[in-house]
């Protein structure tokens, strides 16, 4: 959750925010298929989870750590097939060499290689960078950390079934620890409505995560693993990237953690617009490392965020 600058939104269970609201009851089960065509949505009512921590670039919230259960188990080695224009995925990738290594608050990078790093101790962590789609993230007790890699497009952006399908391939290994809350996965904003929004595959903190204080919007089966759709309200004195005080969160929560895959992200809009969580212009569509503080790293052989045309 960071905004334009780099600075980054609140949120309970990975926020920045001002508040954290208490979990509340969980509603009756509901689904939403998002393969083979349209998803076909069951509403599911009630709010469920922890209340997550705080302290993204603002006010720190109150509240417990985000999460629960041990280390997520890793992915199974191998070669898999990826979507259309991302070719075969190796889940055995080795790290490329002759990387650059950025420290403190900051951004670059264009196409799908457009980066960006932010920390509440900026000198604590940093990001490697590669000519190719790759990433390695390092922090030591450097707060809210967020690392990400990916399509950046800023005020070019466009509804995102514009951009065609929008596909992810990701291997990494992690070490360390996430402190109280942690997401991998794919992150990203869009405006009007202004929407910060995570797809969590895995997380230090076990899986599956609940960021805490949201509200159950159903099921999804996608890409062959059941996500469970969260909405949560929230606000901050960190900004946003919509510089907004207040907005929305979308997440899809993995509910077994896996290390190397693809993430069909146009699925999971399609399945969030089907449980009536619609997004706006899409800014950007990133593979991220977030923690809530801990020392440890991630390394991302395969970090490869690809567009096809309809």
């Amino acid at each position: 959750m960071s905004n334009t600058a780099g600075s980054p939104a609140n949120q309970a269970g990975s926020p920045n925010g001002t508040s954290a609201g208490s979990g509340g009851t969980t509603g009756s089960a509901g689904g939403v298929s998002a393969m083979g065509g349209s998803p076909v949505v069951t509403p599911q009512g009630g709010s469920s989870g922890t209340i997550g921590t705080g302290g993204h670039g603002g006010s720190k919230a109150s509240g417990g750590a985000g999460g629960s259960g041990g280390k997520a188990s890793g992915g199974s080695g191998g070669t898999s097939t990826g979507s259309a224009g991302a070719g075969p995925l190796d889940c055995n990738a080795t790290m490329p060499t002759n990387g650059t290594k950025h420290t403190g608050q900051g951004q670059g990078g264009k196409d799908n290689l457009a980066w960006q790093l932010w920390a509440n101790n900026a000198a604590n962590g940093s990001i490697t960078t590669f000519t190719t789609p790759a990433f390695g993230a390092e922090w030591n007790n450097a707060g809210d950390y967020l690392a990400r890699i990916g399509y950046e497009w800023g005020n070019a952006a466009k509804t995102y079934d514009a951009y065609g399908t929008i596909t992810a391939q990701f291997a990494y290994k992690k070490t360390g620890t996430g402190g109280g809350y942690s997401y991998i996965g794919i992150y990203g904003w869009s405006t009007n409505p202004c929407v910060e929004w995570y797809i969590v595959d895995d997380s230090f903190n076990g899986m599956p995560v609940n960021p805490g204080s949201t509200t159950n919007k159903g099921t999804a089966k996608i890409d062959d693993g059941d996500y469970t759709l969260y909405t949560r309200n929230t606000t901050g004195t960190g900004g946003s990237r919509c510089n907004a005080s207040s907005w929305i969160q979308y997440y899809s929560v993995r509910k077994t953690a896996r290390q190397c895959g693809t993430i069909s992200i146009t699925q999971h809009f399609d399945a969030w617009k089907a449980a009536g969580m619609s997004l706006g212009n899409l800014l950007e569509a990133k593979i991220l490392v977030e923690v809530g503080g801990g020392s440890g790293s991630v390394e991302f052989p395969v970090a490869n965020v690809t567009l096809t045309p309809n």
